[in-house]
């Protein structure tokens, strides 16, 4: 190989190296930023030189309003009904060039797409909206900061994390949504404290001073270059199906003992209540189940009262731990948990007046 060659072959080594070795882009020149560039130019007369003369330009650099809003995750939140404080999280990013307050509104749609191909079908209660104060990202009642806007958000991606917080109503069944769009709107920056007034986008001409140009892209629900970005997030219900069936079973009587028994004066018998809980749903806790006894019975504190036991065949096993109470002429038990698909028991017995 020439030597030319080699030194051309190491060049482009080097060159390379340099291209692999390359910094992330430098931050964007703050709006506002005047910048002047001045020319000079040296030249000879008769082989002498001559005064130099040179000129100047200033430009102003103009604002770019860019912002963008992402959900937290890449799933719907399970919520259950009845549940308070539930929380979607997002992110606001300014990716302007410029300090710029964000107007902050949470709405829900009627109908149609949620975030996570299901279908809008109910709507949340008590919507507010928390900035993370620690910036832990976790929703932290009593410490995160209930906002309307966001304040003095730094240039250059600048992000805070977003908490809309609502209440899930009561009477839901599984699989119910409720979509919720977070819309950050760009707004004036530079006075702390104090939300800044709507930006307005320069038309016509670059003029010598400071224009303002909307740079951001459509999001959800908004359309491109209108200084704001909008982003869907959504509560699914997982809700528990619960069913329950008593039945009673005579077990013997004073007359034929246990053989062919009947349900006459004297006779005892077992009540089973067995709660199911639906395929599909979520389970069910701390199920409390409460049976006045009717006139006509007498509670059979010999037996007691068995919980959490199970069913076989459609037949109620006497399986159960020994638990509840029996209190006011009323039985009661807790069932610990029923979860899709099971059934549990509470057992008990009395006699016939």
């Amino acid at each position: 190989m020439k030597l030319s060659k080699k030194l051309l072959s190491t060049a482009g080594v080097l060159t390379l190296a340099v291209l692999g070795a390359q910094p992330a882009l430098a931050a964007q020149t703050t709006a506002g930023t005047t910048i002047t560039n001045t020319v000079s130019v040296d030249f000879q007369v008769g082989g002498f030189s001559q005064t130099q003369q040179s000129a100047s330009d200033t430009l102003t650099v103009d604002r770019k309003v860019n912002v963008t809003v992402a959900e937290v995750g890449t799933t719907t939140t399970t919520v259950s009904p009845g549940q308070t404080a539930a929380v979607t999280t997002f992110t606001v990013t300014n990716l302007s060039n410029a300090v710029l307050d964000f107007a902050l509104t949470a709405t829900q749609q009627t109908g149609g797409a949620g975030a996570h191909s299901n279908t809008d079908s109910f709507d949340v209660t008590n919507v507010k909206i928390y900035k993370d104060a620690n910036a832990n990202g976790v929703y932290d009642a009593g410490t995160d900061t209930l906002v309307t806007y966001l304040d003095e958000l730094g240039a250059d991606t600048g992000t805070a994390t977003v908490f809309v917080v609502a209440d899930i109503p009561l009477s839901l069944t599984t699989g119910n949504v409720a979509a919720v769009t977070l819309t950050a709107t760009g707004r004036e920056g530079g006075t702390a404290g104090t939300q800044g007034i709507a930006l307005v986008q320069t038309t016509g001409a670059n003029t010598s001073g400071m224009d303002t140009v909307f740079a951001d892209a459509a999001g959800a629900t908004d359309a491109a270059r209108d200084a704001a970005f909008s982003a869907k997030d959504d509560y699914t219900i997982s809700a528990a199906a619960l069913t329950a069936v008593k039945t009673s079973t005579i077990i013997s009587d004073p007359v034929n003992g246990t053989t062919n028994a009947k349900f006459i004066p004297g006779a005892t018998l077992q009540y089973c209540i067995a709660v199911t809980n639906a395929a599909g749903s979520a389970t069910a806790t701390t199920i409390l189940i409460q049976d006045p006894l009717p006139a006509g019975l007498t509670y059979d504190a010999g037996y007691g009262i068995k919980i959490n036991g199970t069913v076989t065949s459609g037949v109620c096993n006497t399986d159960g731990a020994t638990g509840g109470s029996f209190a006011s002429n009323k039985v009661s038990g807790t069932l610990t948990s029923v979860a899709a698909t099971e059934t549990k028991t509470l057992l008990f017995r009395a006699t016939i007046n």
